[in-house]
């Protein structure tokens, strides 16, 4: 099947990414070759989102797009969108092969059924029977000087606001030992940071008898030669057990950074979303944590404007993320999101009070932000610079392990190695310093 051409597009999330680049792996190994998507090209692949009808409503642009492309060209679409309405999917004239968030394995084979019959193929099972993690091999990055690694599928929770579990289906872990082995293909490769990452992450093990998030975390630690970082994608409080805290106290690689969703600071309207943690129960986990890790920079998620949200809600959030004092919030206007109960809620929230929020929210955010960086002014940190910097010419910019985004002057040949930095002008988004010396003297890519 060589001397073929396919070409990707991903939308959405992380994990979404991860798996485009596990699904070009497969391709590589029959022989295609990688083009950009706006070229013409034998193939392309649509890697969809659901998570806001927007979504849903991008994905179909994107694959509107590649069907114009090259009306000749088979195009196959995967991922969540393709997994909650595989029907509409297929609707969409030159759509020739839709496969869901499992059994990905069988695209290819997919595809070349689809060449023999001309008939279109609708390869999406019932996700909710599921309960084995799919294994997909990514032992090198196209793009990334970070690279990342799924170590879960699925969420349990069913928060209301949220269709995840319908498109990725529930809880599942990867096998601890492919996990490890995936850690030292990357490390192999040159990369000192790995992300671990998948879709409730932390609840990696829960599915487990005799393992969890915490014996992963030091089997990383301690098993996988090279390894200089580990940074979690994200964390529920639920999860930040104290044997989680204690390995985050004695680890050398896990990073000071931790994003723990909040969504709201309000329990009436958290209770509305049906998350499992009031307020009170969130700070007490993230006092404990600071104890632990001195100079931690949390981040969060925060949704505004969720139904029935007054102003009274709203400013309970707004005090409880100042108390907290975050490095940095992503902030959410509440999107309807059809088929989750939250959207069937009354009292939607007017857009005009959810923009207000929102923007109140942020500029939180920006304040919060700025104290964080602040308070390292003439520190050292360790940054990995990802790519030379757009704003100046002869500089790196790259992230400190605590979060920090930092610009300082240094060769292109620094990319990807640990670099210390002295941080000579704080602020936010961008921090600058001055190169002081290469950390990882070992190797410099």
């Amino acid at each position: 099947m060589s001397n073929k051409t396919v070409a990707f597009h991903t939308l959405g999330c992380k994990v979404n990414h991860y798996e485009t680049e596990g699904i070009w792996n497969m391709f590589k190994a029959e022989g295609f070759e990688r083009v950009d998507f706006d070229k013409i090209a034998d193939i392309y692949v649509v890697n969809t989102c659901t998570v806001t009808n927007t979504g849903d409503k991008k994905s179909r642009q994107v694959i509107r797009r590649a069907v114009r492309k090259n009306p000749e060209a088979v195009v196959c679409v995967t991922g969540c969108y393709a997994q909650t309405s595989p029907g509409e999917v297929m609707e969409i004239p030159g759509v020739d092969v839709v496969v869901g968030t499992q059994n990905r394995k069988n695209m290819i084979k997919l595809i070349e059924e689809h060449e023999l019959t001309r008939q279109p193929v609708n390869g999406v099972q019932n996700i909710m029977k599921n309960r084995t993690f799919e294994e997909m091999d990514v032992p090198v990055f196209s793009d990334r000087t970070r690279a990342s690694l799924k170590i879960q599928e699925g969420c349990n929770n069913f928060c209301t606001f949220c269709i995840i579990p319908w498109s990725r289906g529930l809880l599942r872990s990867r096998d601890p030992e492919n996990v490890l082995e995936q850690a030292q293909k990357l490390v192999d490769a040159g990369y000192k940071e790995i992300v671990l990452t998948g879709i409730h992450t932390a609840g990696y093990g829960e599915d487990m008898q005799d393992y969890n998030f915490a014996k992963l975390l030091r089997e990383l630690e301690t098993k996988v030669d090279g390894l200089k970082r580990i940074r979690i994608s994200s964390i529920e409080a639920s999860q930040i057990t104290d044997e989680v805290i204690q390995v985050l106290d004695e680890s050398e690689k896990i990073v000071r950074h931790l994003h723990i969703p909040l969504q709201s600071g309000s329990n009436t309207v958290l209770a509305r979303m049906r998350r499992k943690y009031s307020a009170d129960y969130y700070k007490e986990k993230i006092d404990k944590i600071k104890q632990a890790l001195p100079g931690l920079a949390i981040t969060s998620d925060i949704i505004v404007g969720f139904p029935g949200e007054t102003e009274d809600e709203f400013l309970e959030t707004y005090k409880f993320v100042q108390d907290i004092g975050y490095a940095e919030l992503h902030v959410f206007p509440y999107s309807r999101r059809t088929g989750t109960p939250a959207a069937r809620m009354d009292d939607q929230v007017p857009n005009e009070i959810k923009d207000a929020r929102v923007e109140r929210m942020i500029a939180l955010s920006n304040e919060l932000a700025t104290i964080y960086a602040d308070k390292h002014m003439d520190q050292a940190v360790e940054v990995i610079p990802e790519e030379k910097s757009s704003e100046k010419v002869g500089a790196l910019v790259g992230y400190s392990d605590n979060y920090l985004k930092v610009q300082f002057d240094g060769p292109e040949e620094l990319i990807g190695s640990i670099v210390r930095v002295k941080l000579t002008k704080t602020g936010y988004p961008l921090n600058e310093g001055t190169f002081v010396k290469v950390a990882d003297q070992l190797v410099i890519k």
